[in-house]
């Protein structure tokens, strides 16, 4: 009965929660009188008992608004009651679901030395030598990206964009598909190195002091914006950021509680749709990411 019992200890261990105690067992060699298999216990991992949670371990308070942690129990001498602590925790929890969608800037000259003048490409562009020239049309991926988000009939409350030629201009092409929505700029949302990816790649190895300045404005930015709805929120939410890729892809790693370092194997096209979704709870479910669908092949760009 030994690997039964085994079985049984490790449920145990698990049903409480520890993480300071890792073994397995495994059955080797020729079955026993009783029928059960000897047991060696293996030695745990080099990560068992690490203070950074293994995978699938979701952290419920991820953007630090769980009612519970909201609520200050200091403010009287006692603790409260059951039914005085329920209302007061119903008073902080989230009661909507946010719906973020997170746009990247159209195609744009890239060649121009200063960002004012990396401007979108305008219709009947050609870029790149001439060999591998090809038709990009940066405004024209605007238009159909902002024909694309007024298709689906949504009641969008606001437009944050990055405050960089190129979202400012995307920016300005979409809102024209969805009057009397509001525009709000910030520097926030503006292009950079958010953190050192992992793998690294040859063609691109910012300096240090970039991740260092870049990432922490991009972290607070994910911080600012990327959260589960106020309590005070009734209704559902749509809400429009239109940024850059780097930005984008770095969120979503956040938001998913993936390592935050792989935001650089993700890959996003020029206008493309990425769809987050926050539920009340603080759940979070990735809806749509870099979703170019919309758009004609030979308007599709990556650069």
């Amino acid at each position: 009965m030994a690997f039964r019992q085994a079985l049984q200890l490790a449920a145990c261990g698990l049903a409480g929660g520890s993480a300071a105690v890792f073994f397995s067992a495994v059955a080797v060699g020729k079955p026993r009188a009783g029928g059960d298999a000897e047991l060696r216990v293996v030695e745990p991992p080099a990560w068992a008992g690490a203070a950074r949670p293994g995978p699938g371990v979701w952290d419920s308070n991820w953007d630090r608004r769980e009612p519970l942690s909201l609520v200050n129990l200091r403010k009287r001498n006692l603790e409260p009651g059951e039914e005085e602590l329920a209302s007061r925790l119903d008073h902080y929890k989230a009661k909507a679901t946010r719906h973020i969608f997170l746009i990247r800037h159209s195609q744009y000259h890239v060649d121009a030395s200063l960002e004012k003048d990396r401007t979108l490409t305008p219709l009947g562009t050609w870029l790149g030598p001439p060999a591998e020239a090809s038709l990009l049309e940066g405004r024209e991926q605007a238009e159909l990206t902002g024909l694309r988000l007024a298709s689906l009939g949504l009641k969008f409350n606001k437009i944050v964009h990055s405050s960089m030629t190129r979202a400012i201009e995307t920016t300005d092409i979409i809102s024209k598909h969805l009057p009397g929505v509001c525009k709000v700029s910030t520097d926030l949302l503006r292009e950079g190195a958010p953190i050192e990816p992992d793998p690294p790649v040859s063609h691109w190895k910012p300096e240090a002091v970039q991740y260092y300045e870049d990432g922490a404005r991009i972290e607070a930015a994910f911080r600012n914006y990327i959260h589960r709805a106020d309590a005070k929120q009734q209704e559902d939410s749509y809400e429009i950021f239109i940024c850059h890729a780097n930005v984008i892809r770095y969120i979503v790693c956040r938001a998913l509680q993936f390592p935050p370092e792989g935001w650089l194997r993700l890959s996003l096209n020029n206008g493309s749709i990425t769809h987050l979704v926050v539920r009340p709870d603080g759940r979070v479910a990735l809806r749509t990411l870099g979703d170019t669908g919309f758009m004609p092949p030979d308007k599709i760009s990556r650069s």
